[in-house]
């Protein structure tokens, strides 16, 4: 089976040559396999389309993907787009009493399967003259036919956790307290306020809150409304390590008698609040195939192997490993600058830095939770503030990455990296960044028209392409997913190694701290007043120390070595604090 894909918004036939019908083999020997459609857009015959890719490679604006499928997915159609568009095949399958989760890259289907669930989109089956009752004979013997029936009655009401909370000020204006106790259904505004920790800022406007608070607030609104179908859409972004933890908690409670669907890239939070996960895997734009629900261990370790046993098919040509221990001590290597001791008062908030040296090929992770002054550390770093007391005079250019993105630029994303003042030539840039971080489709589009994830790999693309001897990014991970997190790791991991530059990387995903970093600067204190710098410790030391505070444990999954989170007091948990390793246990590895 082959489906042909065209991308409306590339495709411009009148700033080409229409070199998908001009170099077509089978157009020339008189089948009109590419034409123009009435929209002025080509229009692919999967009939008669031999799949030889001729016009994939021609096509100048890289609008066409010709794919080959196995044929036995042809029976799962679920949804498409229209002539050349997005296909999904399967859906996720709805279940109170358990809290399931979807797990794919950005871009396969994940939306469009949850707005058939919620009722926003029926599934067309591939055909322009589907109707319901195609639909339930589609689905007949299924969880899905009586799910769907009630749908498309319109008896299911869902609450919906967006994606991008920043669009929240745009469509609220006024306090927290007022924003919540409106969507306040079920009587539940004190316990998820206490439990989500809003007390603080319960009388604060939405235009005021950090991106932190407004996730907790969005999820918490979601919550607390009366409905049958709750769908959350990343939760993790903004929140730090401890809030993460609570935050899921408090979903897979809500999962014991209700039904709950989250669609989250961090691992090791996933794997703490689903109880079953789909696997969405495919090809970006062009098709996506959800897999029957697995055991939330297996599901996560399939994915991370790349390999589906049950599907038999290899979604990842290698997988994604972990350290079987914490990194060794590395050897003397050349520094390229020490901080000294310094502090900064913003307000009520006090920093106190100890001071430290940074070593070249190295990568820092700063690690702590919200609050504490990652972000003030990484501004006084970068020279945009001064401190109070000590001196910031480095003699390093240094290049910063803010962790909040502004998307109002109306500039193309080629015109915004080629006015960089670049370190390296045309080509490795190409070759080591853009091309890993796939930003390379994404040169003619406006900065203004760009996704949380696009724009999130360009800020990124954009800050490893400075001429600077340090580099600090502040959440690289946010609204990346797994496998664009695990490519940007590797990317700053192998800039780092191969430039004699120093990285600095704050982030709450455990993940991708334990993948990425050779040594952690550990914050600690009481968010909000008062904030302390230790370190850089090597691996274990840090990551001993930064667990502890949060009193969270930590152990190694047996097959993948991925860390996953203990639950609280169980007699894991209990042994790894008595012991004083909240990490890991080395013994067990």
């Amino acid at each position: 089976m082959r489906i042909a894909i065209i991308d409306k918004d590339r495709c411009q036939p009148k700033k080409c040559s229409l070199e998908c019908i001009k170099y077509c083999p089978k157009v020339r020997t008189g089948d009109e396999t590419v034409k123009l459609g009435e929209d002025g857009k080509a229009v692919i015959s999967e009939e008669l389309c031999v799949g030889c890719g001729i016009c994939v490679k021609k096509c100048p604006t890289q609008a066409i993907m010709i794919i080959g499928l196995p044929d036995k997915l042809a029976d799962r159609l679920t949804h498409r787009y229209g002539t050349n568009g997005f296909a999904l095949y399967g859906l996720p399958i709805p279940s109170t009493g358990r809290v399931s989760g979807i797990l794919g890259v950005n871009g396969i289907g994940k939306t469009t399967a949850v707005k058939i669930l919620s009722g926003q989109l029926m599934p067309n089956l591939g055909k322009s003259d589907t109707t319901w009752d195609d639909v339930y004979k589609f689905f007949a013997g299924s969880e899905l036919q009586d799910y769907l029936k009630r749908v498309s009655r319109k008896e299911v009401k869902t609450a919906q956790k967006p994606q991008y909370i920043d669009l929240i000020p745009k469509a609220f204006k006024g306090k927290v307290a007022d924003l919540l106790k409106r969507t306040d259904e079920r009587g539940a505004f004190d316990e998820i306020a206490d439990e989500l920790d809003l007390g603080p800022i319960l009388d604060r406007d939405i235009s005021e809150l950090s991106g932190g608070e407004l996730q907790r607030v969005a999820i918490a609104a979601c919550a607390m409304r009366d409905a049958d179908f709750y769908f959350f859409d990343e939760v993790t972004p903004y929140l730090d390590i401890f809030q993460r933890i609570k935050m899921a908690r408090m979903i897979k409670r809500m999962g014991e008698s209700r039904n709950v669907m989250v669609v989250e890239h961090d691992l090791a939070i996933l794997d703490l609040l689903a109880d079953v996960v789909h696997i969405a895997y495919g090809e970006p734009g062009g098709y996506g195939v959800i897999t029957l629900p697995k055991g939330v261990r297996v599901g996560i370790n399939e994915y991370l192997k790349g390999y589906l046993p049950e599907e038999n098919i290899r979604i990842r040509p290698t997988p994604i490993e972990f350290e079987v221990k914490a990194p060794r001590p590395q050897k003397e290597v050349e520094a390229l600058t020490s901080f000294p001791a310094f502090t900064k008062t913003l307000g009520r908030f006090r920093l106190e830095v100890r001071g430290g040296e940074l070593r070249k090929r190295e990568v820092v992770g700063v690690v702590g939770p919200n609050g504490i002054g990652k972000t003030t550390f990484a501004r006084l770093m970068a020279g945009e503030l001064k401190p109070d007391s000590g001196e910031l005079d480095f003699k390093v250019k240094i290049s910063y990455k803010p962790q909040y993105i502004k998307a109002d630029a109306d500039i193309t994303v080629g015109a915004l990296l080629g006015s960089i003042n670049k370190k390296f030539d045309t080509s490795y840039y190409s070759s080591e960044i853009l091309a890993p971080l796939q930003v390379e489709r994404l040169m003619d589009s406006n900065i203004s028209d760009l996704s949380g994830g696009e724009l999130q790999r360009v800020a990124i693309a954009a800050c490893l392409g400075r001429d600077a001897d340090m580099f600090i990014l502040d959440e690289p991970s946010a609204h990346l997913d797994v496998e664009q997190r695990t490519m940007a790791t590797k990317v700053i991991k192998r800039f780092a190694e191969n430039n004699d530059v120093t990285m600095l990387v704050i982030d709450h995903d455990i993940y991708m701290i334990d993948l990425l970093s050779d040594r952690l600067l550990v914050f600690d204190g009481q968010p909000g007043l008062r904030g302390e710098v230790h370190g850089p410790f090597e691996m274990r030391e840090g990551m001993n120390r930064f667990l502890s505070s949060l009193d969270i444990t930590f152990r190694r999954d047996e097959e993948t070595r991925r860390p996953r989170v203990n639950k609280p007091d169980s007699n894991l948990d209990r042994e790894q604090k008595r012991i004083g390793e909240y990490y890991y246990v080395p013994q067990t590895v």
